[in-house]
């Protein structure tokens, strides 16, 4: 059994973090100790390394909340699991996508700015300013 700061340090989930997965229902205490300290065992520690690992791969709560109602051992229900997956690599490739657009113009803009001309101020500034000195939409 593992207590909720053991439970922490197992797997660099935050306290409050685990506090607020209980709250949400995504992860449940197996029971609590005469004092109310919340008690973990082995399967608990797991659910949370799996929502860890899940969220530093961007899942959405909500579609990590899908999946643990999954079973992986039923064959039936493995489409539906790359079904989900499939979609969050879709998201974090239009996402990547967006984002190197948005580097193409800041990089542009970085390169094209201050003449060196005092007086006119800081190009970078007038381009972040106003949209219709972009080269494209972002």
């Amino acid at each position: 059994m593992f207590s909720i700061g053991a439970l922490s340090r197992r797997t660099g989930v935050k306290v409050p973090t685990i506090r607020y997965y209980e709250q949400i229902g995504l992860l449940a205490p197996l029971e609590r100790t005469e004092g109310n300290q919340r008690r973990y065992d082995q399967e608990g520690l797991e659910r949370l390394g799996f929502i860890r690992h899940a969220r530093d791969l961007g899942l959405p709560l909500e579609m990590i909340r899908q999946m643990l109602t999954l079973d992986a051992h039923d064959t039936d229900q493995h489409a539906e699991i790359h079904a989900l997956a499939s979609a969050h690599l879709a998201e974090v490739r239009t996402r990547i996508a967006r984002l190197s657009k948005l580097a193409d113009e800041l990089e542009r803009i970085i390169t094209h700015a201050d003449t060196g001309e005092e007086a006119a101020g800081c190009d970078v500034l007038k381009a972040l300013g106003d949209h219709s000195l972009c080269a494209g939409t972002h």
